[in-house]
């Protein structure tokens, strides 16, 4: 006979409760309790009986997450740490892409493709909040992202705003003074392009660096091409830069292939910082320095959050929470330069 939690709370010597309330996900287990009822699960190799789980609880087990796009390393990152962080409930994550369209988001919203799953990930790009609270069912939704705050569903994001202005600090702290931005965007959605380019211009203020307009670039979407291109405007202008804050990795990228080809030394002439910190950007060359947000708190709170509305009591029934996750500057080769660093 396969093993039950009767031998696993045998093994680690806790009660059967314990050994189910570690099994299902719930939170207020002491660490070291719950590491030695994993530790018993491992030894034992004790598989739940899902079946019988979703009898009791009416629960499937299954939560969703929903993406604009998976081919953008920063939301395939974010989705390997939200399956991760699942994997601890035991839970199984299905991964939905809605290429920022908004029909497919609408539909998620209003539950069409929602019937087999206890919860949803949301990060939304079409849909504001009106829309968002009109169109949902009762499954729990944690939202993810700048599109929505204050909106009505919980919700975890960073302070782009705050970590847009720490970025153009960083250049004008190490003497640039032509500071251009690549990633401007005017269209309704564009939160976070919005949000980032009001903490550009709030870090050439306090450095008191006049604000021009030329060197602001305007992009289509965050992708290399969008940076090369922009990159190569900005050069081609009266007073090209001296420094270059993007609005992504994949758009600093691509600008540094262009400031490259073009022959210009990074961050000899111009310096280059980008948002996200996406792997290819510290292996590029230069290494490229970025805004780091903390993806591993953003996956976490997203899950615990979903589990408490899973739950019972206050934390299942209360009013949307509003989180903030902090994020953290890391200057590497494109802004310091080898030696310096």
């Amino acid at each position: 006979m396969p093993p039950g939690l009767k031998d696993v709370a045998a093994q680690a010597g806790v009660s059967i409760k314990t050994v189910s309330n570690v099994v299902n996900g719930y939170v207020h287990v002491a660490p070291e309790t719950r590491a030695r009822v994993q530790q018993a699960i491992d030894a034992l190799g004790y598989k739940p009986n899902m079946a019988a789980r979703q009898l009791r609880s009416g629960r499937s087990g299954v939560i969703a997450l929903a993406v604009p796009e998976l081919q953008s390393p920063y939301f395939a990152e974010l989705a390997g740490r939200i399956v991760h962080a699942a994997e601890r409930r035991s839970w199984t994550v299905l991964i939905d892409q809605t290429d920022g369209h908004a029909e497919r988001e609408r539909n998620l919203v209003a539950g069409l493709r929602r019937h087999a799953i206890d919860g949803l990930i949301f990060s939304p790009l079409a849909l504001a909040g009106e829309e968002l609270a009109r169109g949902g069912d009762e499954t729990p939704m944690v939202l993810l992202g700048e599109r929505v705050s204050h909106g009505p569903a919980d919700h975890v994001a960073i302070d782009n705003t705050a970590a847009a202005a720490d970025a153009t600090r960083h250049l004008a702290g190490s003497g640039r003074r032509r500071i251009a931005a690549i990633g401007a965007q005017d269209f309704p959605s564009a939160v976070t392009a919005q949000q980032r380019l009001a903490g550009y211009r709030a870090a050439l203020e306090q450095a008191g660096l006049p604000t021009d307009p030329a060197l602001v670039a305007q992009v289509e979407s965050f992708h290399r091409a969008d940076g090369a291109a922009a990159m190569a405007r900005l050069l081609d202008g009266p007073q090209p830069p001296d420094a270059v804050f993007c609005f992504n990795d994949l758009l600093a990228l691509g600008a540094i292939r262009t400031l490259l080809e073009r022959g210009c030394s990074v961050p000899g002439d111009v310096a280059v910082i980008g948002f996200d910190d996406i792997e290819d950007g510290r292996f590029s060359t230069p290494t490229l320095s970025t805004i780091a947000p903390d993806l591993g708190r953003i996956a976490e709170l997203a899950v615990d959050l979903l589990a408490e509305r899973l739950g019972e009591g206050e934390a299942a029934a209360g009013p949307p929470r509003e989180l903030r996750v902090s994020h953290r500057l890391v200057a590497r080769e494109s802004t310091v330069g080898r030696d310096s660093r």
